[in-house]
């Protein structure tokens, strides 16, 4: 956990730097439409933008399967790029997506013995966003929609055989996930940050008699240009 909170710092103060030269203001037009040009509202908000996410994941899967019922959470990292795009000129209402690496998984004991494991994934977010603006560089962001996972990687660790294996391989997990994501942002100048919840509505058990399904709460900081 802590290697991943440092690696969000370092990330983010990097990139913060030369952003914030750049930043034009991501107000929707029809917030100041005729309001008069003052030094706080003249930052135009256009209809698209470009952000960059980091973060940490809290992630369960709740399965049939008794050794794969990881019901004790498991921290991971998140990181990706997200693309926004106004859908209406008059309604500061937005479709988000872009592409992230989110750790997944979950912990739990089979037969007395601990287990653990972990499920890597390039997930697309889904997302219709609104944007409510406060003060003319604050705005409060809540979101709906849904996401697409696939899995490139993650081990199985069982403590009671001392052995490591892929969770995507066997009867183990599909590699293919999706489900339902609510959550709310908010964005200061600059600056962006989110709380969320994923609700996995695919079947990822590979036993075709048995249900798995992904549950995972994230905390995400960025920057959108």
């Amino acid at each position: 956990m802590k290697k991943n909170i440092t690696i969000m710092l370092l990330a983010l103060a990097a990139l913060s730097q030369p952003a914030s030269a750049q930043y034009h203001g991501r107000y929707p037009r029809a917030y100041l439409e005729g309001r008069p040009r003052t030094t706080t509202n003249h930052f135009a908000r256009s209809d698209t933008y470009y952000g960059f996410r980091i973060g940490i994941t809290g992630a369960t899967v709740n399965s049939d399967d008794a050794r794969l019922d990881g019901g004790s959470m498991k921290s991971g990292l998140n990181v990706g790029f997200v693309a926004g795009f106004q859908l209406t000129p008059s309604t500061p209402l937005y479709f988000e997506t872009g592409l992230s690496y989110t750790e997944k998984g979950g912990k739990g004991k089979y037969q007395g013995s601990k287990f653990t494991y972990s499920l890597d994934y390039l997930e697309v977010p889904l997302l219709m966003k609104y944007r409510v603006p406060l003060l003319p560089d604050v705005t409060i962001d809540p979101f709906l929609g849904g996401y697409l996972a696939l899995g490139v990687g993650g081990k199985i660790k069982d403590y009671g055989e001392r052995e490591a294996y892929s969770s995507f391989s066997d009867n183990n997990f599909n590699r293919f996930d999706g489900g339902l994501r609510v959550g709310i942002g908010a964005q200061f100048s600059l600056l962006y940050v989110e709380l969320g919840y994923d609700h996995g509505l695919a079947n990822i058990c590979g036993d075709s008699f048995d249900e798995s399904h992904t549950r995972t709460i994230f905390a995400n900081i960025g920057i959108n240009f």
